[in-house]
């Protein structure tokens, strides 16, 4: 499969190799740079991604393993917090009917697979010994721990050059998450654009930096992603609900909120006819074939641990359930430009109001 994926990053440096650069710009700042692009900031920019090998040693990404583990054994208490994460239908449901989800932005909260629980919404028992084995994911503060793995990897020399060697002036990380994609639970994420749920202005910003912390294939829920997809519009937005919050979308007591509304809605930015398959995952992509995915024009990204993907907030991807019997934790850094862009107030992260994004 690395083969595979080898032989299809070629085909796409060979488009990058004899494109016409006087017509070239930066996907994040739009303009032309003013310095001499590298090959793997010109590759970032015309297809959206690229893949960095060993990113991370061995020893960070043990640590980080190490430290998640620590983590969920000492905080987290399923008995109060058993809150799942979805990106499917159940999307809003999961996320918009309580605090748990929009507390987390500067925090560190823990989601559980939905099917790691029972019908009462408890632990099975297979995973009352083993709790960790139920988690979705942890975040979305990992980075903001003092002295942790996290933060330190977070903060790393390397972290900081690769996103201004792509074209980002002032970096700064408004999230990070842990998921945990477990063996034969591992729900799909189906396909998105991260810039949805990280709203900037005037343009569009984020950066995704995907860690692998165990070996990701096919068969444990590797990413896919859709090449050149990042030059699409945007289509949807996830924003706070003003029929909830009240027109200042945030608990001010004006009186004009109805918090019988849900928190978050979607909001219709582009309608690409294209894309049939927002919000879910396009058909026939069961594996090994998975014929809907290539035509639909994804390709599938395995990573040893330690390696990295980056990619646009508007490239579209997705991953499939792990049905396999190995883990694939990763660790993620979404990353914005803090020069001359606005947060939206209408994303559902928002820090304190004495808290700023950590700089890189």
């Amino acid at each position: 499969m690395d083969a595979q994926r080898d032989e299809m990053l070629r085909a796409l440096q060979d488009q990058v190799d004899k494109e016409d650069k006087s017509n070239y710009s930066s996907w994040v700042t739009g303009k032309m740079p003013q310095t001499l692009a590298t090959t793997r900031c010109r590759f970032f920019d015309r297809h959206g991604f690229i893949f960095v090998p060993d990113f991370a040693n061995a020893k960070e990404v043990d640590a980080m393993k190490t430290t998640m583990k620590e983590m969920v054994d000492i905080n987290w208490n399923p008995k109060t917090e058993t809150q799942v994460f979805r990106t499917d239908e159940g999307q809003l449901e999961a996320q918009s009917t309580s605090d748990y989800f929009l507390d987390s932005a500067a925090k560190v909260h823990y989601f559980a697979e939905i099917d790691a629980l029972d019908d009462k919404g408890e632990l099975k028992a297979e995973y009352q010994s083993d709790k960790i084995a139920a988690l979705n994911k942890a975040g979305h503060g990992m980075h903001l721990i003092p002295g942790s793995a996290f933060q330190d990897y977070t903060r790393s020399e390397k972290v900081g050059n690769l996103l201004r060697e792509l074209g980002w002036q002032e970096p700064c990380v408004p999230q990070s998450m842990y998921i945990f994609k477990q063996s034969r639970i591992g729900g799909e994420v189906t396909s998105h654009q991260d810039s949805t749920f990280l709203y900037t202005t005037p343009r569009q910003t984020c950066i995704g930096l995907w860690l692998a912390l165990d070996d990701a294939t096919l068969e444990n829920g590797c990413l896919w992603i859709r090449p050149g997809s990042h030059r699409e519009s945007l289509r949807r937005q996830f924003v706070r609900n003003p029929k909830h919050f009240g027109e200042s979308l945030a608990y001010d007591g004006s009186g004009d909120e109805d918090h019988t509304e849900p928190k978050m809605i979607f909001r219709q930015l582009n309608d690409n006819k294209n894309v049939t398959w927002e919000g879910s995952i396009p058909k026939d992509a069961t594996l090994p074939e998975c014929v809907g995915l290539y035509e639909a024009g994804f390709i599938p990204c395995p990573c040893k641990a330690g390696d990295l993907l980056a990619f646009c907030g508007e490239l579209d991807h997705l991953s499939l359930s792990n049905y396999s019997s190995k883990t694939r934790h990763t660790f993620q850094l979404h990353c914005i430009e803090g020069k001359g862009i606005e947060w939206s107030k209408e994303n559902w992260l928002q820090y304190p109001h004495d808290v700023s994004f950590m700089k890189v």
